[in-house]
């Protein structure tokens, strides 16, 4: 079949592999993008996992927490312009959605956008946001929510860099003092920094692991070097680069980025605070929203580009 340069152009950002690797895999898969993904990274020319898309819409994300701490929700409200999402009306909107979201009963986004508007209860939330977009004159969307409830314990969030990454902690503990909190604060401070998968490794599958082992193993056997390595040896590889990558992707194994001597895990920077609080402290999750993820703002004239270079 023909591969298509808007085909080259959209594994190209899926995996940062140069154009014409790209070219080859789609074409050594007959056109599947997913296998393509495989391909490259089997043949170690992928740069990075697949991503869910690139990150351009403007817009806002909002935490906000119960009185009591035990409640909490994060939003996300797009629009078209970093210029409105700046704009006090938009900011003053997007509080009212997280207030709505805080209590709603809707379990999706669905739902949420058919019951009624807090603020004036004979409109919709649908019919409120076409309203706001008349009045603020440019294309908006209520985009997602997550409800976080902790009975035993407490709900810490964190906003960052004024909208742009929202962060809820889910902490279950026994004791709630100034100390714990900051813990608290740290850690979703330290997801909105480095952007964890996973809480902790259980959350992983072992169906994960062994696609990953499978994926490392192509690599190694593709390289004439390493592929020349004894078995043992090539397991080994294996095993601590799967350990290096979950460290990456797992909140409790990444190194606590305020850590004085630079290796301190988060796992044992919680131990420590529990230990200093007389407290049982457990990190149940936690939600990381950043704003316009995986929402292509605009169709960029590069397939036309890629076609020009490849000849197509």
């Amino acid at each position: 079949m023909a591969i298509t340069a808007a085909q080259v152009k959209e594994l190209r950002e899926m995996t940062g592999a140069g154009m014409m690797d790209c070219k080859k895999a789609l074409t050594a898969t007959e056109g599947d993008m997913d296998k393509a993904v495989e391909w490259l990274r089997e043949k170690g020319l992928a740069t990075a996992q697949k991503k869910a898309g690139r990150i351009a819409a403007e817009g806002l994300c909002k935490t906000l927490v119960s009185e009591d701490e035990k409640n909490a929700v994060v939003v996300e409200v797009n629009a078209e312009t970093d210029f409105v999402a700046k704009n006090e009306k938009f900011q003053n909107y997007v509080a009212e959605v997280a207030c709505q979201a805080l209590t709603t009963g809707a379990a999706d986004i669905e739902a949420f956008m058919e019951e009624p508007w807090a603020a004036d209860t004979s409109k919709t939330v649908k019919e409120a946001l076409a309203a706001q977009i008349a009045v603020i004159g440019e294309n908006m969307n209520i985009r997602r929510f997550t409800k976080v409830n902790e009975e035993n314990g407490f709900v810490s969030s964190y906003i960052h860099m004024g909208g742009k990454i929202g962060v809820l902690v889910d902490v279950e503990t026994d004791v709630i003092n100034d100390g714990v909190k900051e813990m608290a604060k740290n850690l979703a401070m330290q997801v909105a920094a480095l952007k964890p998968q996973y809480t902790n490794r259980s959350e992983i599958s072992d169906e994960y692991i062994e696609h990953e082992k499978s994926i490392l193993m192509s690599q190694i056997m593709n390289d004439p070097k390493e592929s020349q390595k004894p078995q043992k040896v090539i397991e080994g590889i294996v095993n601590g680069r799967i350990n290096k990558e979950l460290k990456e992707i797992c909140l409790l194994d990444q190194v606590y980025v305020k850590a004085e001597d630079g290796k301190q895990i988060v796992s044992k920077y919680v131990e420590q605070v529990a230990k200093e609080n007389g407290a049982n402290i457990n990190i149940k999750g936690f939600v990381r929203y950043e704003t316009g993820e995986g929402i292509e703002k605009k169709q960029e004239n590069f397939a036309e580009e890629v076609a020009k270079q490849m000849g197509m």
